[in-house]
């Protein structure tokens, strides 16, 4: 039996970086070897199993979808109260500085999806494919900067959290205009309409003090407002886990009256443990399990070399180009405690492409299982490259700043 006192130590360590990459990185291994080997067909059942009702939301979602748009939402709440505290609270409120890597995300995009469209400008049938080197893996990408970078300035992983937010909703957006047959507005405007209840109750005084004092606890009026904020999102044709975002975002960071922290540091210290342990790992179990096929095959395709030197050389000219012109071009700057070389380190490192590259991936190539295939080889190796590659440039400017007496981030951000 866990004690109250291990079962606080597990919480704390699953609070980390560091423990969550090894678990998502762990889960994502697990599913590459069962998906080629002799349980593959068994992996594919179970993956594409349907469960839920059909009416009146069309929730009858196949076990893979639920772990993209159901409990990834999670994780994406995590990401938006992140993000709102260091809006609010850290160093993002200069604008100076916010600036740099909302600029440096869009370069990230629009580099990649050209040099994607270059790549395959002769092939036609495989230009849908362009928005899937977009998107940089929040997850992955965090992991990794927790297991090289522990001694990288903190700095670094809020420049690496904001531009992976940003294209990461960018390529939601892509999804929503490009990749999505039918948006439907009665449910995009009644999941609006109740984020904006949720807002209003995050208030400080007035109706949610009273919650916040009220004999019934308040998951009892949050949780149900959750769920019918991201089940009225899915419907709308909108990806589910910009609910997550938007509902993190919201959450109030300041403290009122009698509270002793703030609502968000409440629900992300208690929901942080849960998005760790469970809701990544189970969606790299049902999202990585990708059939390599034929190498050969994959080395020569158009689409998966666009999506390869997208990610990989994309991202870091579109990142530390537009980062570089922006220092140039306007009054904003890079933080006095990074250098370019770390920078340069993190572009690298956002060209892991995971999460989103393979969902855009499934929704560019339907049926085309030759193109499909290659779209999904060219985004694991262009994560591995990218992996690769990062660990060794931040690997080695983690070792300069630890010569040099730098704090560790890793401890800076547990603390």
């Amino acid at each position: 039996m866990v004690t109250k006192t291990g079962a606080n130590a597990l919480a704390d360590a699953l609070r980390k970086d560091s423990v969550g990459g090894f678990l998502l990185i762990g889960a994502a291994l697990v599913a590459l070897v069962w998906a080629n080997s002799p349980w593959a067909e068994l992996y594919e059942t179970i993956r594409g199993y349907t469960v839920g009702p059909s009416a009146p939301l069309h929730l009858d979602l196949t076990i893979e979808h639920w772990a993209a748009d159901g409990i990834l939402a999670l994780f994406f709440f995590i990401i938006g109260a992140e993000l709102k505290q260091e809006f609010v609270h850290g160093e993002l409120r200069n604008p100076r500085r916010a600036m740099l890597p909302i600029v440096a995300a869009a370069g990230g995009m629009a580099v990649p999806a050209l040099i994607f469209v270059g790549v395959n400008a002769a092939e036609p049938a495989g230009l849908s494919g362009w928005g899937i080197p977009m998107a940089t893996d929040i997850a992955f990408a965090l992991a990794v900067l927790a297991i090289i970078g522990r001694h990288l300035p903190p700095a670094l992983r809020t420049f690496l959290l904001t531009l992976a937010i940003v294209d990461d909703l960018g390529a939601i957006m892509v999804i929503a205009v490009f990749y999505t047959d039918e948006l439907h507005f009665p449910a995009l405007l009644g999941s609006l309409g109740l984020l904006g209840v949720f807002g209003y109750l995050q208030r400080g005084r007035g109706p949610a003090g009273a919650l916040d004092r009220s004999p019934v606890p308040n998951w009892v009026v949050y949780v149900p407002l959750a769920l019918a904020i991201w089940a009225l999102m899915h419907e709308s044709g909108v990806h589910a886990t910009i609910a997550g975002v938007a509902m993190g975002m919201l959450m109030r960071s300041s403290t009122a009256a009698g509270e002793r922290e703030s609502p968000l540091h409440r629900a992300e210290h208690m929901l942080r443990p849960w998005s760790t342990a469970l809701a990544l790992p189970i969606f790299a179990l049902m999202s990585a399990g990708v059939a390599l096929g034929e190498l050969g095959r994959m080395i020569t395709d158009t689409v998966a070399l666009g999506v390869f030197f997208g990610l990989v050389v994309g991202k870091l000219v579109g990142i530390l180009g537009g980062a570089w012109l922006t220092t140039k071009l306007t009054r904003a700057e890079l933080n006095p405690t990074l250098s370019w070389w770390d920078l340069a380190g993190m572009s690298v490192l956002a060209g892991i492409g995971f999460t989103v590259s393979l969902l855009i991936t499934e929704l560019a190539y339907p049926g085309a299982e030759a193109m499909l295939d290659n779209a999904k080889g060219g985004v694991l190796f262009a994560s591995l490259a990218a992996t690769l590659l990062s660990a060794g440039m931040l690997g080695w400017r983690s070792a300069h700043y630890q010569r040099n007496g730098v704090l560790d981030s890793a401890e800076a951000h547990s603390g």
